[in-house]
């Protein structure tokens, strides 16, 4: 296994990571439903308890991403986690609200009550899929940050990835562009968390309303995917050439994605997948619309993936300075590293039959109202 081969699969399976971390937070998406007013308590604890049986996978997966990011990437991690930390620190207490209102919620005389817990999941909600999606957005945008590899022998500042800005991340919320597919992901998230619950949830009244829901945010997210996959398209991109100089080239991604034919192909059935299951969740009787919603959004994420690594793409861009920009080449582990973890990677396909085996054993049964009466229920 050449370097070069190496690293390419662990983009890739990175990638994979990204679109399964997208799909579960459909129980960010499902947890937003908690501000609508027409569901009765009965209804939202319906839904607490739906998405409190799956909320360890979703943590799960941005933990194994994080990781899978640091071991095989380390430079990204350094410079990402390490100089934009108000963004991952905002996401992490989010997911630390999460675990303690599902624990809390229902506890008698609990500190926030049950109005202050369920506002806390519906925090994380819409903010998880926000932050995950403007982060990624940068991948297109740029970061306001440098690298200078020679400052590791520096004994008195041994820091090679310098951040520019004080703001520590939070100024991506100011690149409209990044915005925009964190906006497109909190649509997505709530769109599949409707699905979910359709699928998961035995009450016909819910069931109503949630495709009621999945036809008006179709709209919101609609609009904001084609607005970010038009600017993508026409926009400039970060180049990279065989001596690693990245430079400016217009109609980048564009360009990858007409010189990827396989990437342009997964985007296109990924994008089709996802608006059957708007139509097959919003505008029939069918259950089954979360399986074609969460397989187009694999695609499609794992395409994005591919558009920003992939075709000599710098794929963490730094627009305070080009040459510090990120890309596979330069910012991987060494090759004996990647060849221990890939073998170890082999394992994954056991996790993931594992993971199928649990959720088909917590899905046995649809959760009905006659199963919140039970004393012993959990959230």
């Amino acid at each position: 296994m050449s370097y070069t081969f190496l690293q390419n699969y662990w983009w890739c399976l990175i990638a994979l990571l990204g679109g399964l971390l997208v799909f579960l937070m459909f129980v960010q998406g499902a947890n937003l439903h908690l501000v609508n007013r027409s569901l009765s308590d009965l209804q939202k604890r319906m839904v607490v308890n739906s998405t409190g049986r799956k909320w360890e996978l979703a943590f799960t997966t941005l933990v194994t991403f994080g990781g899978a990011f640091f071991a095989s990437f380390p430079l990204f991690y350094s410079t990402s986690f390490g100089g934009a930390y108000w963004v991952w620190m905002l996401l992490l207490i989010t997911f630390v609200f999460q675990a303690v209102s599902y624990e809390f919620l229902h506890k008698k005389e609990n500190l926030l009550g049950v109005k202050g817990f369920r506002t806390a999941l519906v925090a994380n909600g819409f903010l998880a899929p926000l932050i995950v999606g403007t982060a990624v957005g940068t991948f297109f945008t740029g970061s306001d940050f440098t690298v200078n590899k020679t400052a590791i022998m520096d004994m008195a500042a041994p820091v090679i990835s310098t951040w520019g800005s004080s703001w520590r991340g939070l100024e991506a919320l100011a690149q409209p562009h990044a915005v925009l597919l964190g906006l497109t992901l909190v649509g997505l998230t709530t769109i599949l968390g409707a699905q979910y619950l359709i699928n998961n949830i035995e009450d016909a009244d819910l069931e109503n309303k949630m495709r009621k829901t999945i036809k008006i945010a179709a709209v919101p997210f609609l609009v904001c995917f084609l607005a970010w996959a038009g600017i993508l398209l026409c926009r400039e991109g970060f180049a990279v050439d065989a001596a690693g100089t990245v430079s400016m080239e217009k109609f980048k991604y564009l360009h990858n994605l007409l010189q990827m034919p396989v990437v342009l192909g997964m985007l296109l059935v990924g994008v089709v997948l996802v608006l059957a299951s708007i139509w097959t969740g919003g505008f029939t009787s069918s259950r089954k619309a979360i399986w074609a919603g969460g397989a187009g959004t694999v695609l499609v994420v794992m395409s994005v993936f591919f558009l920003a690594g992939f075709n000599g793409t710098a794929y963490y861009p730094s627009y305070a300075d080009l040459q510090s920009s990120l890309t596979l080449a330069n910012s991987s582990s060494s090759q004996f590293t990647l060849l221990v973890m890939s073998c170890v990677s082999l394992l994954i396909p056991f996790v993931l039959a594992y993971i199928v085996y649990a959720w088909r054993q917590m899905d046995k049964k649809m959760i009905t109202e006659a199963e919140m009466k039970d004393s012993q229920i959990k959230y």
